[in-house]
């Protein structure tokens, strides 16, 4: 991740965040790419999950190569592991995969570089996250 992608991140998730819709498409897309997605979110307040979605994206962008921030990603990780909510380390690609989908919806400027933005600064939260589990 460099300092180009991480404000490719920043200003593409400032304008979908600006749209109400965008988590719920997310959510939407998310849960329908899995059954077993869609199990582990039954009895889930969407409303309140997107609201933790849009500050745990945050934390995975500030996380990202520096370990005292990476205090906060700690605790999502214990809380996604397999003691826990047990969220396999395969859905976490299929989740990144479809949050892009969303983004490329609601993102007006959104284009491969935006796209490979969202994934670079992503990708290191999330390979924590899978090595936690």
């Amino acid at each position: 991740m460099n300092e180009r992608d991480v404000e490719l991140f920043n200003d593409s998730i400032e304008r979908c965040s600006c749209k109400p819709e965008f988590l719920r498409r997310f959510y939407a897309l998310f849960l329908a790419s899995s059954d077993t997605v869609g199990r582990k979110f039954e009895h889930t307040d969407l409303q309140k999950q997107a609201r933790m979605l849009k500050t745990s994206l945050y934390i995975m962008m500030l996380a990202g190569g520096d370990t005292e921030k990476a205090v906060h990603l700690e605790r999502l990780a214990r809380r996604h592991s397999k003691a826990d909510l047990g969220i396999k380390p395969e859905l976490y690609d299929l989740w990144l995969d479809r949050l892009v989908q969303a983004v490329r919806e609601f993102d007006p400027l959104c284009n491969k570089e935006t796209e490979r933005a969202w994934r670079s600064v992503l990708q290191p939260g999330i390979d924590f996250m899978k090595s936690r589990y």
